[in-house]
């Protein structure tokens, strides 16, 4: 995983590799042109205590609705769920740096409840927020992410946009990973990026954006930095016939189109619903 961040050195640490602001950049497509991505702002994007994350919406979600913050499963306040297990509807009050489009805080959004949290097949958290999208719009301006309901293609130009760093990574969906196996989890058809993405500890969480589009496609959640195979920090694929490839340096999220079904009226997380597939408790 990219690691959750604890304590003030590995922080230090981090930033002294500077910030980057959002910015215009290129990408390149299946054909090797040369693509140009739009400007990626982080208005939407929030900061959490040691991960970074967004505030989110369904295309069917309302104004008048708890707004939802995505982010990984292993970010989540109770620690990393084990395999299996689904964190469903848990209170919480965890605060959220909302920031604005030039990466400057504005606000602070505060959680109602642990709406969904996993780290089996995939890895992500949604929490319910006690604002609603029109509140959030209403005192700062910002709007929510719209989560995209369609998979990605590989060689899609993204942004993935930290919160945490203020700092954005501009690269290209290089594949997908059958299953991407790093310790006791095991995460499907985990989006690979090129190269160029070379994501740090507390982008965990991150929203992946399309730059076609401005919405989100996936959300950020590890990277295999030491050549290692399917350890703690160390991703590796497994294909369909079970060939096992190590790609050191390279890095990894976990799409979201699959979660967008799961979320009913008013928000309320329904693993019951037609087509959702997220694990159920």
């Amino acid at each position: 995983m990219k690691k959750p961040l604890v304590g003030a050195v590995l922080s230090v640490l981090f930033l002294g590799a500077g910030i980057a602001p959002a910015a215009a950049s290129t990408a390149t497509d299946q054909g090797g042109a040369e693509v140009r991505a739009k400007a990626v702002t982080f208005a939407g994007t929030v900061a959490l205590s040691n991960c970074s994350g967004s505030v989110v919406r369904a295309p069917s979600s309302q104004p008048g609705d708890p707004a939802l913050v995505l982010s990984n499963g292993h970010c989540l306040e109770t620690g990393f769920p084990a395999p299996g297990q689904v964190v469903l509807n848990r209170s919480s009050t965890r605060s959220f740096t909302l920031l604005n489009a030039a990466g400057s805080g504005v606000g602070t959004l505060r959680a109602s409840k642990i709406a969904y949290g996993t780290m089996t097949d995939t890895d992500v958290s949604l929490y319910q927020l006690t604002r609603t999208y029109a509140q959030i719009e209403s005192s700062y301006g910002i709007k929510a992410l719209e989560l995209d309901t369609a998979r990605p293609t590989q060689g899609k130009a993204i942004t993935v946009a930290s919160g945490y760093w203020k700092r954005t990574y501009s690269c290209a969906v290089d594949g997908f990973a059958y299953r991407l196996k790093e310790g006791a989890w095991t995460w499907k058809d985990s989006v690979r990026y090129t190269s160029a993405c070379q994501t740090i500890g507390g982008t965990s969480g991150s929203p992946v954006i399309d730059n076609a589009t401005g919405k989100v496609v996936a959300v950020n959640n590890t990277g295999n930095e030491d050549g290692q195979q399917c350890t703690d920090n160390n991703p590796c694929e497994v294909s369909e016939n079970g060939t096992v490839t190590v790609r050191k340096g390279i890095n990894y999220a976990q799409q979201t189109y699959n979660v967008v079904p799961c979320i009913g009226t008013g928000n309320q997380i329904d693993l019951n619903r037609a087509g959702c597939a997220l694990p159920k408790p």
